[in-house]
């Protein structure tokens, strides 16, 4: 049985209905705890978003265990916490991205310590749709991470900052960069199955680290190159 095939046998685990309504409860149960995390003040606010994310990782790990998909939230959990790092890279060097200070542990003072795991759901999600394709994994992480950036600042998370273009509110350049993410990750899951937890860390660093790239390029040619052109 060849490598790239482990997602696919995934995604037909999720057939059984117990799992179905798991997954499902779940995500309506983050998106309830979420809301109830947003609703409170400051910096109570900041503690509550990161004790909801942290229960997010250990219900989807229990969710998920006994089946292929367990794999995939271990890898997708060390992906979102080198996440941190293209964040703080946007924050620190960029300027092109702000977190407001809701409370709770930060980063350097910068990176709210929640975003470490933040990135878990969206990319769950993604590769819950997509399987192993990398096509489609980039297809479906451009949209949920569109919608993610639309409502991000709405929700007082995260907002883009600095002259760029934007659309919507949204930083033109950085979806393009999530869904190369997105195509990465299905790339990294699959690659990382049955390996040790060594290696394993390593390519979800690479993953991380292609997502940094890809923000770097996107943000070049979108708000920098862009301009110098002349017709």
């Amino acid at each position: 049985m060849t490598r790239d095939t482990t997602l696919q046998l995934a995604a037909s685990e999720l057939r059984p209905p117990a799992l179905v309504r798991r997954l499902v409860g779940m995500h309506v149960g983050l998106a309830l705890g979420g809301a109830v995390a947003l609703s409170l003040p400051v910096p109570t606010r900041g503690w509550a978003v990161l004790v909801c994310v942290v229960l997010y990782a250990a219900a989807l790990g229990l969710a998920c265990r006994g089946t292929a998909w367990a794999h995939v939230v271990g890898f997708l959990s060390i992906v979102s916490v080198f996440q941190v790092v293209p964040d703080w890279i946007l924050h620190d060097v960029l300027g092109t991205l702000r977190f407001p200070d809701l409370g709770g542990p930060r980063v350097d003072d910068t990176v709210p310590l929640a975003m470490a795991l933040m990135w878990l759901a969206p990319l769950f999600l993604t590769l819950l749709v997509a399987s192993s394709r990398p096509a489609a994994a980039a297809a479906a992480a451009f949209v949920i991470f569109a919608g993610a950036e639309l409502l991000a600042p709405t929700l007082g998370l995260w907002e883009p900052t600095g002259d760029t273009a934007r659309l919507l509110g949204v930083a033109v350049y950085v979806p393009p960069a999530e869904a190369v993410l997105g195509g990465a990750a299905a790339v990294g899951a699959a690659a990382a199955r049955g390996r040790s937890l060594g290696v394993t860390v390593v390519l979800a660093a690479l993953v991380s680290t292609t997502y940094t790239g890809a923000l770097v390029v996107s943000y070049f040619l979108i708000d920098v190159a862009s301009w110098r052109l002349t017709f």
